[in-house]
């Protein structure tokens, strides 16, 4: 029996070149960034090597990447940082209702500290309405955070729209871009963007490592305080390897490569749902198939408890998940679904998220389709 890996949302292997680049940066460059001598100054010049790669994808300024530990290190330090470092001018934050944990517990903790936030609804489809945007956006308003693209149903939100309505005004701009970078084109200075985050092992390269993009027009107070590294704006010795790795997983991200990725992975929707007409299986697509990430799908299906497909598909050597990786093995449901369908919703105890990457072939999702059509037809004797 194969197994078959379809949650790339929650982490994506690691590519062959991005061990290989680690492995060579461990065995040859041990030095320490932040030391004078030849080990260090060899190690200095590995990191802004990957400085400039990750900036040149980005069309920004190459300090203005932040390394750091991934998208939820980068998330905290943009929000705290800008919450903390702009009180005297405001204390309201703007968000929405289906973001990643990172952001929202990060905004909750707030809420106990005086701050105020207004949570963004979703429409049925995942979709937040500008009109409620301009209406929540007031004068004390310090900082707006709407991720890029959503995790479990993978819609796109209205970033450069958003981006067009804060030119006006001075709250900062900050997009979780953890599950679009690599798949989406993206240029921060044209959307308008001050903050972006972002984790290495969502674009296959190794976990524990990421980086922020901060705009040279905003001010930072610093998550971690210590030493003076990252331009005194993330203290403590860079996992140089990690970084490296990552800045390789993004050179192997072309644009030819990225547009190939979409175009296949909108053929596995494609066939997937196909088949699931042919079998006259009742499903519904959670989310906006117009406007959402290509490697994301989440499906509903009636009358099936999810948990119990999860584990038809695991026995038959297939992964897929419930919704976020980061809220998994928990008893809460998702918090997107029920953002979209309202609580004790069916929708939020009948549905999968399948997601695509590095690795899946049509012949793993045919396979993959019929043992899901196995499995609900078992379900539902």
């Amino acid at each position: 029996m194969e197994n078959i890996y379809l949650d790339h949302a929650a982490t994506s292997p690691m590519h062959p070149e991005v061990i290989a680049e680690m492995t060579k940066v461990m065995s040859e460059t041990f030095g320490n960034p932040s030391s004078v001598h030849y080990f260090g100054r060899q190690a200095a010049g590995k990191l802004e090597m990957a400085r400039e790669i990750i900036g040149k994808s980005l069309g920004v300024k190459y300090h203005e990447i932040i390394f750091n530990g991934g998208g939820t290190e980068g998330d905290n330090t943009a929000i705290l940082g800008t919450a903390f470092g702009r009180q005297a001018e405001g204390r309201h934050l703007i968000t929405t209702q289906i973001e990643h944990p990172a952001v929202i517990n990060t905004m909750k903790y707030l809420e106990t500290k005086g701050f105020e936030v207004t949570y963004l609804p979703v429409d049925r489809k995942g979709n937040i309405s500008l009109e409620d945007f301009e209406a929540s956006l007031r004068p004390d308003t310090t900082l707006v955070s709407i991720m890029y693209g959503n995790n479990e149903i993978g819609n796109l939100m209205p970033i450069k729209e958003i981006g067009e309505r804060l030119k006006e005004h001075p709250a900062y701009f900050h997009t979780d871009a953890v599950q679009a970078y690599g798949n989406q084109m993206i240029q921060p200075h044209e959307l308008g963007i001050d903050f972006l985050s972002t984790s290495a092992h969502k674009i296959n390269g190794p976990k524990g490592v990421g980086f922020l993009y901060k705009s040279d027009e905003v001010k930072l107070i610093p998550l971690l305080r210590g030493g003076e590294q990252e331009e005194k704006r993330r203290a403590g010795t860079e996992n140089l390897a990690g970084i490296c790795g990552m800045a390789k997983a993004v050179e192997l991200l072309t644009e030819e490569k990225r547009k190939s990725h979409r175009q296949l992975y909108d053929q596995f929707t494609q066939k997937i749902l196909a088949k699931l007409d042919d079998a006259k299986i009742d499903y519904q697509v959670n989310g906006d198939l117009r406007n959402k990430l290509p490697h994301v799908l989440n499906l509903r299906f009636t009358g099936i408890i999810n948990d119990l497909l999860l584990m038809k598909l695991d026995l038959r050597g297939i992964a897929v998940s419930t919704g976020s990786a980061c809220t998994a093995g928990t008893i809460d449901p998702s918090h997107v679904l029920e953002a979209m369908y309202g609580k004790n919703a069916p929708e939020v105890k009948e549905s999968l998220r399948i997601s695509f990457g590095y690795g899946n072939t049509m012949e793993q999702i045919d396979y993959f389709t019929e043992q899901l059509i196995a499995s609900l037809q078992e379900l539902t004797k």
